[in-house]
């Protein structure tokens, strides 16, 4: 089973958030997913995110591939860097 770290869109029309949720490769975007990681709203003042570190340090060391727009949420909250220095840790 192929794991994706992906965004799943929630909220009305017009006001979006997202939940960053690990999810089989083959679910629908808003299907079935595996785990809730945290949130992203991009209506906020300052574009709040909200992710659980462990959570996702977890999924990305089991081999879970993030989107293109998870991958820069997780840049901006500096998980990527933190999973970087424990691969070459190891």
């Amino acid at each position: 089973m192929a794991v994706k770290l992906r965004s799943q869109r929630m909220g009305s029309k017009k006001r979006p958030f997202y939940r960053v949720v690990a999810a089989d490769s083959r679910s629908p975007r808003d299907g079935r997913f595996l785990e809730i990681i945290g949130t992203y709203n991009p209506i906020a003042e300052s574009d709040s995110i909200k992710i659980d570190e462990e959570k996702a340090l977890k999924w990305l060391s089991l081999g879970a591939q993030p989107s293109d727009t998870v991958r820069s949420l997780l840049s901006k909250a500096g998980i990527l860097e933190k999973f970087n220095q424990q691969k070459k840790n190891k």
